[in-house]
């Protein structure tokens, strides 16, 4: 059986229209793809900045429901509370128990006030065991960090602290002149000298 084999030419003008067109299909996949995902992602964007519009106007709201809640004074519940009881007086209105919980103010321990003296021995104390940063001091004086920092800085500048500034956040340590200053003067170094046996 002998089998024929087609001229060259022919063989040409079947095969390269099929890479043509496999080549035009990936080309125009391509496109559509590229331009596909630009619409989705501008769909996206639209959709972000309504939930993000949406989500101001509820803080805004909120806001506003916390502006009114801490507007009303103890004279406005007073009034109500007066209100309430002529109207149960008067029989209009049949009273109903309710117990109402009862607000409890935080505890707040305070420093008491000092002047800036007795501030920096407090500080001065703080520090006397271990070097501590503006924040532990912060923590455990009970003073803003604006206070904190303030004071520090001065300290820094009398002299009374050193300022360790290889560590983030920097840390303070005791000088010889703060510990003079608290009347904890370190103790004269021990000389040892080996003995010749």
């Amino acid at each position: 059986m002998l089998v024929e084999i087609p001229d060259p030419m022919v063989i040409l003008g079947v095969v390269i229209p099929v890479f043509v067109g496999l080549f035009s299909l990936f080309v125009y996949l391509k496109i559509r793809q590229i331009s596909g995902s630009n619409s989705k992602n501008k769909a996206d964007l639209e959709r972000l900045e309504f939930y993000e519009r949406q989500l101001i106007d509820m803080k805004i709201k909120l806001d506003a429901i916390d502006i009114e809640s801490l507007s009303v004074s103890h004279e406005n519940i007073r009034n109500f509370t007066d209100y309430e009881e002529k109207l149960h007086e008067s029989g209009d209105v049949p009273r109903v128990n309710v117990t109402r919980p009862a607000h409890k103010q935080p505890k707040i321990s305070r420093v008491p006030n000092m002047g800036f003296d007795n501030v920096v021995e407090v500080v001065l104390e703080l520090i006397t065991e271990r070097p501590m940063t503006s924040r532990d001091i912060q923590v455990t004086f009970g003073r803003s960090r604006e206070h904190t920092s303030r004071i520090m800085k001065k300290m820094h500048g009398d002299g009374f602290v050193e300022r360790n500034i290889k560590t983030k956040p920097f840390s303070y340590s005791i000088t010889e002149k703060g510990r003079h200053r608290i009347g904890r003067n370190t103790p004269e170094p021990v000389e040892v000298t080996p003995q010749v046996i």
